[in-house]
């Protein structure tokens, strides 16, 4: 056995522990409550009977203690905020203490018992502040509509921006190598595609994947393209049968009206 428990001047033994004060204020927080929570699990054991105790107990009872005390803000926050309220209320925290099977009905006599220890107050701890961020103008205050426990509004520099445009490129030679390029990337693209979907050549014979080449295919009536017309002579018949189909429809039609205008001059 170890460690001699805390009695009721335990208190004062509790805060004395701990080799050195920490200058984070955060962390003294932390240790001042962790210190507080052995104090109580100490003079739970001395009012248990217990004279002496081993560090390691102490810790995990005073794990425990806070674990358990932990689980009941969780819950009663969950209940608060599944009625749609900010803060909890005794009723809430009934609730736990009954989810989790406490038996609410000993609290007052539990409260009430003769044995009972005080603890002396530990020394006041300043809580860690929270490092305010640089602010720049007044924020926006909230709308009627908006309830006051709302996060504020971010500061005015988060709404201000600044637009930016890109002026269209009109000088003429740049447009001519952009359209170069472009003309080159798909002429390069249409290559490869024709390289690697059809028959191809290679410069070196031991690599043939290097610089591939396609292969011209030869037709097998070379004279056949001199003796079909070309697209523009196509076209030119093509323009000349329409334009004589309209002329001879217009001449056609023309004995039509010159027959229907002596009819109805005659009657």
């Amino acid at each position: 056995m170890a460690d001699t428990a805390a009695t009721a001047g335990a208190g004062g033994s509790g805060t004395r522990s701990g080799s050195k004060q920490s200058t984070n204020p955060a962390d003294n927080y932390h240790l001042a409550r962790r210190r507080t929570l052995q104090v109580v699990v100490s003079s739970l054991l001395t009012e248990a009977g217990f004279e002496s105790a081993e560090k390691a107990s102490v810790e995990t009872l005073t794990e425990m203690l806070q674990s358990y005390i932990s689980e009941i803000g969780r819950s009663a926050k969950s209940y608060c905020e599944h009625t749609a309220r900010t803060q909890p209320t005794l009723s809430d925290i009934v609730v736990t203490l009954v989810e989790m099977g406490f038996n609410v009905d000993t609290l007052p006599a539990y409260a009430k018992r003769s044995q009972r220890m005080v603890i002396t107050a530990p020394p006041v701890t300043n809580q860690p502040v929270t490092p305010k961020a640089l602010t720049a103008g007044q924020n926006r205050p909230h709308p009627p509509h908006i309830p006051s426990h709302f996060p504020e509004f971010p500061d005015p520099h988060t709404y201000i921006k600044t637009p930016t445009y890109r002026e269209p490129v009109s000088d003429y030679q740049v447009l001519r190598e952009k359209a170069a390029s472009q003309r080159r990337d798909v002429e390069r693209a249409l290559t490869r595609f024709m390289a690697k979907t059809g028959e191809t050549q290679s410069l070196f014979k031991d690599d043939v994947s290097t610089f591939p080449l396609i292969a011209a295919r030869p037709f097998t009536i070379p004279y056949l393209t001199a003796l079909l017309p070309s697209e523009l002579e196509m076209q030119q018949m093509e323009e000349t049968d329409s334009s004589e189909q309209d002329e001879q429809t217009d001449t056609e039609n023309l004995p039509l009206h010159i027959s229907t205008a002596h009819t109805e001059t005659g009657s």
